[in-house]
């Protein structure tokens, strides 16, 4: 049963806000302090990514455990009161995510998701190292080096003869 009446639950709830998060702000300070430039909240770009890198293509998320529904974390925990509404709630919040992330896949970006449980102290150096990496990757394969053939023809080159 909840220990709050229902006034206390509103405003504890409405309290929680879509911006600037802690989990969000770990990732922008890390991030900003190894040199990467990033964009907050792009408009343009559907869900309004958390942070957008345009140098690689790539938009990042900064999901809460609970209000994305995190299988398998034991931060995502069904109210018991009310259960059918944060079921449909987060259900629906899940297929948005997921339409959004096929969305931004289709216009060429790539879409990096961090859990909130992914950033508690004693994963949370592994998680930004992991992230870290996998921008390097992305920036290196979009940058690779392309081959291509070269097509050997018969014409005369300027130094030669025509009658050779």
């Amino acid at each position: 049963m909840d220990k709050l009446n229902k006034e206390q639950r509103h405003r504890c709830m409405s309290a929680i806000r879509a911006k600037d998060t802690k989990p969000e702000l770990l990732v922008r300070k890390f991030l900003f302090s190894l040199g990467f430039r990033y964009r907050l909240n792009y408009s343009r770009l559907p869900g309004h990514p958390d942070i957008v890198l345009r140098k690689y293509r790539t938009v990042i998320f900064v999901n809460g455990c609970f209000w994305h529904g995190h299988n398998g974390c034991k931060y995502f925990v069904i109210p018991k009161s009310n259960t059918e509404f944060w079921k449909n709630k987060i259900k629906r919040n899940k297929e948005r995510d997921v339409r959004e992330q096929k969305e931004l896949a289709a216009m060429g970006w790539h879409c990096i998701t961090i859990w909130e449980c992914q950033l508690k102290p004693a994963v949370r150096e592994q998680t930004l190292r992991a992230l870290v990496y996998t921008l390097d990757h992305i920036f290196l394969s979009d940058r690779s080096l392309k081959h291509y053939d070269c097509q050997e023809s018969e014409h005369l080159f300027v130094a030669e003869n025509s009658s050779e």
